[in-house]
């Protein structure tokens, strides 16, 4: 795996790249929010991590500047831990974050966890798809289709999200459930990431007419084609 650190501690760089060495990853530091960008663009990365707090360009602006251009999975490290922050980082397009100061443990865990679900089998091409009345989507080649159309601005999160519930159409899910289910690994209770992985996923499939996943209030949410408000 090759993941792109961009971090300005060199003490923690030295920290993470010891565990690279570990796992077998193939990591690359850069210090420099700009230079971060740069290098993300010469490069064929598996994973970022991105620091919050950067020279040049802060880690967030870089979030979104990157998935302007890719779905390349993105860890973000932050010091901030005020939930409107945190909100803020998945907003902008980080599949998970990791506060400071962190275990090392920790980071590898929330690697491994956002790399399985979005590695894609190539054994397998053409792929099994899931079919509904409105949607096609498979799992082995990550492709998720809207009346025929190809949804190309889904994070890889957020075709998890919506692969799940589309595999569990009209089952009400609440977001501890989902959080065990789609993410993987327990989230130590930050209930918020599922709504905000929520909110992104019904702007980009939905309408207000027909949002497709709707809240099930003091429960959680669920997939549903046949509910028309």
């Amino acid at each position: 795996m090759r993941i792109l650190v961009v971090e300005d501690n060199e003490s923690v760089c030295s920290m993470i790249e010891m565990f690279f060495m570990k796992e077998g990853y193939v990591g690359e530091f850069v210090h420099n929010g700009l230079e971060g960008y740069d290098r993300f663009r010469s490069g064929d990365w598996d994973l970022l991590i991105l620091d919050w707090m950067l020279p040049g360009m802060d880690g967030v602006h870089l979030c979104k500047k990157i998935r302007e251009v890719s779905n390349v999975p993105i860890i973000l490290l932050t010091a901030k831990d005020s939930e409107s922050d945190q909100v803020l980082g998945l907003e902008m397009g980080a599949d998970d974050y990791v506060t400071k100061p962190f275990s090392p443990l920790t980071l590898m865990a929330r690697i491994k966890a956002v790399s399985r679900r979005f590695k894609q089998d190539v054994k397998n091409s053409e792929g099994h798809f899931l079919m509904t009345d409105h949607f096609k989507i498979s799992k082995d080649t990550r492709e998720a289709f809207l009346n025929g159309e190809l949804i190309t601005s889904l994070t890889p999160k957020e075709f998890d999200l919506l692969y799940f519930f589309i595999q569990n159409h009209r089952q009400v899910f609440s977001r501890e459930q989902l959080l065990d289910k789609v993410w993987g690994y327990q989230f130590y209770g930050d209930e918020r990431t599922v709504d905000v992985h929520v909110k992104r996923l019904r702007k980009k499939i939905g309408t207000i007419e027909q949002p497709f996943i709707h809240t099930i209030w003091g429960i959680g949410y669920k997939f549903d084609e046949s509910i028309l408000k």
